[in-house]
């Protein structure tokens, strides 16, 4: 289930590697030692549901398969790690060895047939390091795929790919540790049709047909390779890709481009034309200026006019603020090597429990909003509840419709009953009662004090022509954000849905930080021009015209599915908008109340500098 919520993520690749820290106590193996080879989930890019390992008839261990301990992120990404029945021992080869030989029967050549056509991959890990499929592109070095296929389609035949050659690296420095250190770990597939009821591990052998065999033989190889690789360095193969840097500091001089054209925009609005404007507003005027007057200070008795739908808009802002929290502590510790891939599941883990802890922050600014709009009693009780309940509730009740589709399909990614009701634990248990501290302590505060009165009788807003309207200035200004992080949204969905190897956290914090600035000069900008025009309902537009960028996303997101992916099985289909929505959505809310906090602070800055009778 990680799909729902992994959208923070892209980074600076010096910086990450520098910083790298996997997190877990390196192993060290003498001569000879057992070397435990554990398998984990089947995955396809083209139906995005994981199955377990031994869906498929695969061999299995003589003592029965073991789990292991799984961490709630693992859960929620459907991992089975389990144990196999392959016997590696440090530096010890071994060629073409017998794992086992096995009778096929109809359903389970359907089940290897299927797969094969969904180009499913099998997920294997040596020493918690995955298995890698080496494999190189023209003109480029060598590239690592995770896992291997588990057979190939060709020409109306399936074939199995019935055995492997594993190569391990190893490491090892006498000065500072004893033994030796596991580096890398690749694998090699082939498709062999056994001679005889043994292994054929001839340079071409006979391709294993799986419909014209009635048992199949599994075996494999293991070679061993000393590397100058040191263990905290040994992710950077999987991590590397080709170009990708370049890629990356493009985007991220476009975004700049972006940002510097909104900052001198803003620093004009700011240094130039409010200056005028309040210089102006501040001289005493002639009686025939008095009635020509026009520009935003005619609107300063209902420029904080309380909007309609308040308490909504007070959740909204409160909700993104509790993302944001979340977002930016998260990647502090990304960046920091503290959810590095070597623990599996924990960034997804993190997420979920800093969301949790940050809901003393939303309770918090849902409830010095409400205090804004002047919310009574049962106005702040209302506001309160739907910050616990509203959006974590949507989006839990989007994933819990989500997981029932995919237990119908047995898949290994349907969250279990026991890993939701951890969930709603957390929920109830922890968020909440920090969502109602948070809002407690919001309300105890002093109301947050406003430049002007507002008069009793609303003014009259003259017509605007339509690129004014409210609508049209909300749908201009999230293109902005959206081109900003246009180029690593496609970094990160691919490595979401394409199970890409992603660590570039850097370059991701560096994104975030310009799409934060960009959100906040663009609603101010709009709610500037906005208020010139003497229209005062700014508040709904201040949250718009930065959180529409997720209307983009959204829209991105099918664009993404029609050009890049080959889903077709209508859970797959409703797996992937369902979690793209959750996704657009999130990006909506943290945009959206960047822009409306921005801006809130700028419209009492710009009022509390001119004279009112």
């Amino acid at each position: 289930m990680v799909m729902a919520l992994r959208i923070w993520f892209c980074a600076w690749l010096p910086v990450a590697q520098s910083f790298y820290l996997p997190g877990l106590a390196p192993t060290e193996y003498e001569d000879q030692d057992a070397v435990e080879l554990k398998v984990n989930k089947l995955t396809s890019a083209k139906t995005q549901l994981p199955y377990s390992y031994y869906t498929l008839a695969y061999c299995t261990p003589g003592d029965g398969v073991k789990a292991t301990t799984e961490n709630l992120g693992e859960q929620m990404m459907g991992d089975v790690i389990e144990t196999s029945p392959f016997k590696i021992k440090l530096k010890e080869w071994k060629t073409c060895e017998k794992l086992c030989d096995k009778p096929l029967k109809k359903a389970e050549k359907e089940k290897f047939r299927n797969m094969i056509a969904d180009e499913y991959l099998v997920n294997w890990m040596v020493d918690n390091l995955p298995a890698a499929t080496r494999y190189r592109q023209t003109g480029s070095d060598f590239q690592y795929m995770n896992g291997f296929l588990v057979g190939l389609a060709q020409g109306g035949k399936y074939y199995l790919h019935n055995h492997v050659s594993l190569e391990l690296h190893y490491h090892s420095n006498p000065e500072k540790y004893q033994g030796y250190r596991i580096v890398g770990f690749e694998v090699e597939p082939r498709s062999a049709t056994p001679k005889n009821g043994e292994p054929d591990c001839s340079p071409q052998p006979v391709p294993f047909d799986l419909d014209s065999a009635e048992n199949v033989v599994f075996s494999y190889s293991v070679a061993w390779k000393e590397s100058d690789v040191r263990w905290v360095l040994r992710w950077d193969s999987y991590l590397k890709t080709q170009g990708q840097s370049q890629i990356h500091w493009f985007a991220i001089l476009n975004s700049l481009m972006i940002l510097l054209f909104l900052s001198g925009m803003v620093a004009m609005i700011l240094l130039r034309t409010l200056h005028r404007d309040i210089a102006t507003y501040n001289q005493v005027p002639t009686e025939e200026e008095a009635k020509e007057e026009t520009g935003w200070k005619l609107v300063h008795g209902d420029v904080f006019r309380k909007p309609n739908y308040s308490t909504l808009l007070s959740v909204m802002a409160g909700s993104g603020t509790q993302l944001l929290g979340m977002s930016v502590v998260t990647l502090v510790f990304a960046l920091l090597g503290f959810l590095s891939p070597a623990q599996r599941g924990s960034l997804l883990q993190s997420m979920m429990l800093l969301f949790t802890l940050m809901g003393v922050l939303g309770g918090y600014t849902a409830a010095r909003l409400c205090k804004v709009f002047d919310g009574d009693e049962g106005r702040w009780k209302a506001t309160t509840m739907l910050q616990a309940f509203l959006f974590p509730g949507i989006f839990f009740s989007i994933f819990f419709v989500l997981n029932l589709c995919i237990w119908g399909e047995k898949s290994s990614g349907a969250v279990a009953f026991t890993t939701l009701f951890a969930i709603l634990v957390l929920w109830f248990g922890v968020s909440v009662p920090l969502v109602f501290f948070g809002a407690y302590t919001g309300f105890k505060r002093e109301r947050m004090e406003m430049p002007v009165r507002t008069n009793q009788i609303p003014r009259a807003i003259p017509d605007q022509p339509w690129y004014m309207q409210p609508l049209a200035t909300s749908l201009v200004g999230g293109i902005l954000p959206f081109g900003a992080v246009f180029t690593e949204l496609f970094f990160i969905m691919s490595s979401i849905w394409l199970h890409e190897f992603y660590y570039l956290f850097g370059f991701l914090s560096l994104v975030l930080l310009i799409v934060l600035i960009t959100c906040a000069e663009i609603s101010i900008a709009l709610t500037y021009f906005q208020l010139t025009s003497e229209d005062y309902r700014w508040w709904w537009t201040s949250f718009c015209a930065s959180g529409s960028s997720g209307l983009y996303v959204f829209l991105y997101s099918i664009m993404y599915f029609n050009s890049r992916l080959q889903i077709r099985h209508w859970v797959s289909v409703l797996m992937y908008f369902g979690y793209m929505f959750i996704m657009s959505s999130i990006f909506a809310l943290i945009s959206g109340a960047v822009g409306f906090l921005s801006t809130l602070t700028f419209v009492r800055g710009i009022y509390g500098s001119i004279k009112i009778d």
